[in-house]
């Protein structure tokens, strides 16, 4: 659902993480045609290196609960 709307609404995808200055100047790049294609790849990428930070805190805590 959110890499949907990372895609066709990028601004709004990084509003709902908590960025809002970078929601700012993506929507500033979004403004134009041009500038929506590399917006919504620049959300999605985002999206994904923030999913994959959480996945990897995540395996942190569980080896330094079983020392």
């Amino acid at each position: 659902m959110m890499t949907l709307i990372a895609i066709f609404f990028p601004c709004v995808s990084f509003f709902l993480r908590g960025k809002i200055l970078t929601s700012i100047i993506c929507l500033i790049l979004q403004i134009t045609l041009i500038g929506w294609v590399p917006a919504a790849i620049w959300a999605v990428i985002s999206l994904q290196n923030a999913r994959a930070d959480k996945r990897n805190r995540k395996l942190i805590k569980a080896i330094k609960s079983r020392s």
